[in-house]
């Protein structure tokens, strides 16, 4: 914070006595101590995270387990006894991601992944992000603003998901989750990405995660800081290139969602690029194969 400017005419003619201004330097430095505190508090549990997952990320899935085991304790323990109602909820925030990724670290030993696979590792997180939404009192955009706008919102969405998928699939090459394009395996895919992955991933790393820590850091930092985390968090793809990526489309997702408030613009553009990106394009080839 820049130190006030205060023209010598001013003190000389004594419009700013010494006494305010040292009460001024001292309101700046609490202002600074309080913000350093703050980054304090929500960088260390953002810093265990993204360390757990570059150890997904080496494929040390048994000590990524049980740090993000001890790390949900950790979360779990500071939500009951901090006194901060804005740390509580940056904290219920990222107890959500722990929760996620040991659902997922359990998932592969019961079911081959697969479309419908997504329903048993999202389904459950339905209830704690229910009770975090409500707690955390998250406003949206007003729901006929959201209806006079759809107009943009859906060609948008398309558009940007095929644009996004397309580069994805250049990164990861991913394979597709259907056996073809019939209408009855597009509409699984399509009621499987958008209102259960897409759905669940904005609801926590925008609505709740993104808005908790606008709240206490700033919009800038909400939104970067929630991206990154959303990037981070694709590291069981084993490339950074696809950690970078997402890092960049979790800020452009993060920085509409901030402008508009609309949950369903960012759950569609996010759901179509993994419509495009698991299903249509694996299919059709790179352009939907016009190139």
């Amino acid at each position: 914070m820049a130190v006030p400017d205060f023209p010598p005419s001013e003190l000389e003619a004594g419009k700013v006595s010494l006494p305010e201004l040292g009460k001024m330097f001292k309101v700046q430095t609490e202002e600074k101590i309080g913000f350093l505190k703050k980054i304090f508090y929500a960088g260390i549990p953002v810093t265990a995270i993204t360390l757990i997952e570059l150890l997904i990320f080496g494929g040390r899935l048994k000590e990524a387990s049980i740090a993000y085991t001890l790390l949900l304790l950790a979360l779990s323990f500071s939500i009951a006894v901090t006194k901060k109602h804005e740390i509580r909820k940056i904290y219920q925030a990222l107890l959500l991601l722990t929760i996620f990724r040991l659902i997922n670290f359990s998932m592969p030993v019961f079911f081959e992944k697969n479309l419908y696979s997504f329903v048993f590792i999202y389904a459950p997180l339905a209830i704690p992000i229910t009770i975090a939404t409500i707690h955390q009192k998250i406003v949206y955009e007003k729901k006929r603003d959201t209806l006079r706008r759809m107009w943009i919102y859906f060609p948008l969405s398309v558009l940007t998901g095929f644009a996004f998928g397309q580069a994805e699939y250049v990164l990861i090459g991913a394979r597709e989750l259907i056996p073809d394009l019939s209408s009855t395996n597009l509409l699984a895919l399509i009621i499987i990405m958008v209102f259960v992955v897409a759905l669940v991933e904005e609801l926590i790393f925008r609505a709740i995660l993104q808005t908790s820590l606008e709240r206490f850091l700033g919009p800038a930092a909400g939104v970067l800081l929630s991206s990154l985390l959303f990037g981070i968090m694709h590291s069981t793809y084993g490339t950074p290139y696809e950690m970078v990526y997402t890092f960049l489309v979790g800020g452009f997702i993060g920085y509409l969602f901030y402008r508009t408030r609309s949950l369903p613009l960012v759950v569609m553009i996010h759901g179509s690029i993994n419509i495009f990106l698991f299903g249509i394009i694996p299919h059709l080839g790179p352009g939907l194969g016009l190139i």
